[in-house]
């Protein structure tokens, strides 16, 4: 049998992370099995599924490299087809109709109300009810309409669908789509249904924990890839540790045996870790591109530095391309901002002024400004002043960058330079003398 599996998401302007996912189990399970993966839009709600909310939903994919194999298919095109179904299942006794609420008539679809119903989820195993526990239901309303069960079947069997891949809320439906497929005579296909994402609660995922659509987390900085793997793995494992993948990984590994049947609880620390490591393992030409983008972008200049070094010490550490001018301003400009807590902590102490002095003055005076030299200098002076390394690497720090973390100190004094970082240090004790941040920093 030839795998064809579909992605059948209702356009509304927002492209919520759970629809994605079952994107990307689609996808992936068809790349795997050599099969096709499709893309119908059901987009029958034409107040919402408007031309604009139809194209955020095909950049998503795009952005994510979810790649469809034929044309797509839209719902809405197809309703005559649908209630010529609706009108054949009338017509054998399988539906009827039935005023609802004084309105017009509704077309009902009849349930079996004897014996059991069930089917093998290819996730969570055999699934069944007593029909006597089921109840029709409206499969074209008194306007004419389809209704989402009638139309949802009928589009999988014209597409060829053999394996429905989806959000375990649809489990309910599922036993009422199974009875439609035999009612119309179609072959029924396999169902696999997937686990719900939720917060740190065990409560369904929703906006109100933090983003939770597509273009949000693009706003926000993550990768394509990174939100790819994430989400890959609420719900999946690839049967070891590893949990950042290649695409090409990803495709191998897959299987629906894989899948989990228990809720996914979505890690934000993970997401922004995960999408640290992304960034990390990129080509370097390709984080020089974003990264000089970034830094012309926030209006620094990039003479007179050793770029390369820079961005050496700068994408091990970079988890978002948005913060690279916040992180790392003070290798390119004088005029760099010092974080208020930071100085408060490791500047405002009794003594500090009088030591970048004393640093400075070390500093000014060797003929090798290397990290050999930095490093033993600091350690000199750590032990002539009978104190720890501490005392004096974190005052260094904050005065010539600013911020209490970055790259190593000694690397980072290397790469600003021994002039620069001379004037720094005694312009930071100068501050302190004068008293500049008796009311806060800048």
């Amino acid at each position: 049998m030839s795998v064809r599996v579909r992605f059948a998401p209702s356009p509304t302007g927002n492209v919520h992370i759970g629809n994605i996912r079952a994107a990307i189990f689609n996808w992936l399970f068809a790349r795997h099995s050599q099969g096709k993966f499709l893309l119908r839009v059901e987009d029958t709600d034409l107040e919402r599924s408007t031309p604009q909310a139809v194209r955020t939903l095909l950049d998503c994919m795009n952005w994510l490299g979810l790649d469809y194999d034929e044309e797509p298919v839209y719902q809405s095109r197809n309703r005559e087809r649908h209630l010529a179904i609706a009108e054949d299942l009338l017509r054998r006794g399988l539906a009827y109709r039935e005023n609802k609420g004084g309105g017009g008539e509704c077309v009902i679809f009849r349930m079996p109300h004897e014996g059991v119903l069930g089917f093998e989820d290819q996730v969570k195993g055999q699934i069944s009810k007593k029909a006597v526990d089921t109840q029709d239901f409206v499969i074209v309303r008194s306007d004419g309409s389809p209704v989402f069960h009638l139309a949802n079947v009928v589009d999988d069997i014209d597409m060829g669908i053999t394996h429905v891949i989806r959000g375990d809320d649809h489990v309910e439906n599922t036993f009422k789509h199974i009875e439609l497929f035999k009612a119309v005579g179609a072959p029924v296909p396999h169902f696999a249904h997937l686990p719900m994402i939720v917060n740190h609660h065990g409560k369904p995922y929703s906006k109100r924990d933090g983003a939770a659509f597509v273009g949000e987390f693009k706003e926000q900085g993550y990768l394509p890839e990174t939100l790819f793997n994430f989400l890959l793995l609420l719900g999946w494992a690839p049967g070891d540790d590893r949990e950042v993948l290649t695409r090409a990984e990803m495709i191998e590994l897959f299987s629906l045996e894989r899948c989990k049947s228990s809720a996914a609880r979505f890690d934000i620390k993970k997401l922004v870790w995960m999408n640290g490591e992304y960034i990390r393992q990129q080509p370097r030409e390709i984080y020089a591109d974003s990264f000089k983008a970034r830094i012309t972008g926030a209006g620094l200049s990039m003479e007179g530095v050793d770029l390369d070094g820079i961005m050496e010490q700068m994408q091990v550490r970079t988890k978002f391309f948005s913060d690279i001018p916040d992180n790392c301003a003070y290798f390119f400009t004088e005029d760099y901002p010092y974080d208020a807590k930071a100085v408060k902590k490791r500047l405002m102490k009794e003594g500090v002024a009088e030591l970048l002095e004393q640093i400075a003055a070390a500093y000014e005076a060797l003929e090798n400004f290397d990290l050999e030299t930095t490093h033993a200098t600091l350690t000199r002076l750590a032990e002539a002043n009978e104190a720890g390394m501490g005392a004096l690497v974190h005052p260094v720090r904050v005065a010539v960058s600013g911020l209490s973390e970055g790259p190593g100190l000694f690397e980072m004094l290397v790469l600003i330079g021994q002039e620069r970082v001379c004037r720094r240090l005694r312009l930071t004790a100068q501050r302190l003398r004068d008293n500049d941040w008796a009311e806060g920093s800048q």
